[in-house]
């Protein structure tokens, strides 16, 4: 089963990690200023591609910017493309005037 793992970093990107039987299977890397949750990077392993990881990693980052009153930059191709598509389930979260 997979398990998502936040790594948070000290003066460079953190990132949410994923973990499976085979290890370390995908990340999203990220970084906080202020009340702002900037994610640059999505990646899932090829062999893991179309399993849901990417949304686990997804669901986890959403879940730690609600519990933490922070606001989301998507500025990761993936994350910002489900922002779009699903606009009312992230339009509590999503710093539109800061991702232009």
């Amino acid at each position: 089963m997979a398990e998502v793992k936040i790594n948070i970093q000290e003066n460079e990107p953190s990132s949410f990690d994923l973990y499976d039987e085979d290890g370390k299977v995908g990340e999203m890397v990220f970084d906080i200023q202020g009340k702002d949750l900037t994610v640059y990077h999505t990646e899932v392993s090829p062999k893991k591609e179309g399993m849901g990881y990417a949304k686990l990693l997804l669901d986890a980052m959403v879940g730690y910017v609600r519990k933490n009153n922070l606001k989301v930059i998507p500025l990761c191709p993936y994350v910002h493309l489900q922002f779009k598509r699903h606009e009312e389930l992230y339009q509590d979260i999503w710093n539109k005037v800061k991702e232009e």
